[in-house]
């Protein structure tokens, strides 16, 4: 909606398509060139969205660069819970060797936060479900989404067990948002 400038509703999953790839793609360093040829914008727009985007959130590029500073000093980067990735290529002569690892070194920590979370609370929802004798099945991990095969029956109680304890899988500044779908297969869910 901000990056094409309409209303919610109005937004297409192609605009929703191309607004997550500009997205990510400023984050992880993505040039006006690269996101011109990820999205067949033209280069002039993709420039000027770069600039207005970090103009916009300046934390970004603070957050960019401090990260990537960090990885040099340090020679790797970690999660929110202390795991860790070693970088030995961050001051590697290469350019192209050295600027992938910068890109491994803003990734790991937002991408390794996330599959943190996501398994803190696959073992405690796993935990519960085995403390409450439930015949629900967790069955598949998709990024941050887990499915999980339920009985009628079992419904509202698994409910409430995931909108409890998926947000406080881990105490974070922002809070973690859950939205539950359910349907007869994974690709029925409403």
């Amino acid at each position: 909606s901000q990056v094409y400038g309409v209303a919610l509703d109005q937004v297409t999953p192609e605009m929703r398509r191309l607004a997550k790839v500009m997205n990510f793609g400023i984050i992880y360093g993505l040039s006006a060139h690269g996101m011109t040829m990820q999205t067949d914008i033209p280069y002039e727009e993709s420039a000027a969205f770069i600039q207005s985007y970090l103009g916009k959130y300046p934390g970004i590029r603070d957050y960019v660069e401090k990260t990537k500073q960090e990885a040099r000093d340090k020679g790797y980067v970690e999660t929110l819970s202390g795991r860790r990735r070693y970088l030995p290529e961050i001051n590697h002569s290469n350019f192209q060797v050295r600027q992938a690892a910068e890109r491994m070194a803003i990734n790991m920590p937002v991408q390794g936060t996330a599959a943190d979370v996501i398994k803190i609370a696959m073992v405690r929802i796993h935990k519960r479900m085995h403390d409450e004798g439930v015949t629900s099945l967790m069955l598949l991990q998709v990024h941050d989404e887990l499915i999980f095969e339920t009985p009628p029956e079992e419904m509202e109680a698994m409910k409430a067990m995931l909108l409890e304890l998926m947000p406080a899988a881990m105490e974070l500044v922002v809070p973690l948002k859950v939205d539950l779908k359910v349907g007869p297969n994974w690709g029925e869910l409403e």
